[in-house]
């Protein structure tokens, strides 16, 4: 099978997905997609939790000890800053406002950015999206991607259902993001272990938290400001490896 192929189809599933989304939507009440926006805070909560028991697994633990918790708390915390500093929440609202005028008839600005900050965290945060995208690149398959590719086309129906046409957008972060994974993979190798993998899922996991808690309306948290905690944690589990 083609290398990248596994990143063509979760794209094609997330249109899919996306644009039967949008159709249903139309005919969805307004306290029905509150509901159906509250189910799928709920659910991103459970994703987030399943992703942070990484931070226990047994690799990590293996390389940095008792810090694995430590690691974690320190990409977070350090990504925050350096995110809030550089505003890459205010960033992204731009940039999604932006490409909202390229989508006609994509309703408005504020529901359009949720839609597409939201889809693009949950679909491209995660242990399928990075292993997946990995294993395509080195050329031993895409069958993760092929499982994670049917799953988002499910999640991009009921996310498009409510918050419509950014969803879809979210196809382009998808192709662009997993696509880059598929070329490290291919030219790097393998470029993080195991235990770095599962500090990224891990910091990864507390980030859905944060975006869980924001569809729920329970708190507004600037969740793009703490994105460079993905970058930050494989970098820290050297480092705390040597303490």
């Amino acid at each position: 099978m083609t290398v990248g192929m596994g990143t063509i189809v979760n794209v094609a599933t997330v249109v899919v997905g996306a644009g039967l989304g949008i159709v249903l939507g139309n005919r969805i009440p307004a306290r029905t997609k509150e509901t159906v926006t509250s189910v799928l805070g709920l659910f991103t909560l459970v994703i987030g939790g399943t992703s942070v028991v990484s931070m226990n697994s047994a690799a990590l633990r293996e390389e940095v000890g008792s810090f694995a918790m430590i690691v974690v708390l320190a990409s977070l915390l350090v990504g925050a800053v350096v995110g809030s500093g550089v505003r890459i929440e205010d960033r992204l609202e731009q940039g999604a406002t932006w490409l909202r005028g390229r989508f006609r008839g994509a309703g408005d600005s504020a529901r359009f950015v949720d839609g597409l900050v939201t889809s693009t965290l949950v679909f491209c945060i995660g242990p399928l999206a990075i292993l997946g995208s990995i294993s395509d690149g080195l050329g031993r398959g895409a069958d993760q991607l092929y499982v994670k590719a049917i799953l988002d086309g499910f999640a991009a129906m009921a996310f498009a259902s409510t918050l419509g046409w950014g969803v879809l957008a979210s196809a382009l972060a998808v192709a662009l993001i997993q696509g880059s994974m598929t070329a490290l993979g291919y030219f790097a190798g393998d470029v993080l272990s195991v235990a770095q993998i599962d500090a990224l899922t891990a910091a990864g996991g507390v980030i859905l938290l944060a975006l869980g808690l924001r569809l729920l309306g329970v708190k507004q948290i600037p969740v793009g400001d703490l994105l460079p905690a993905l970058l930050l944690a494989p970098a820290l589990v050297p480092l705390a490896a040597l303490v």
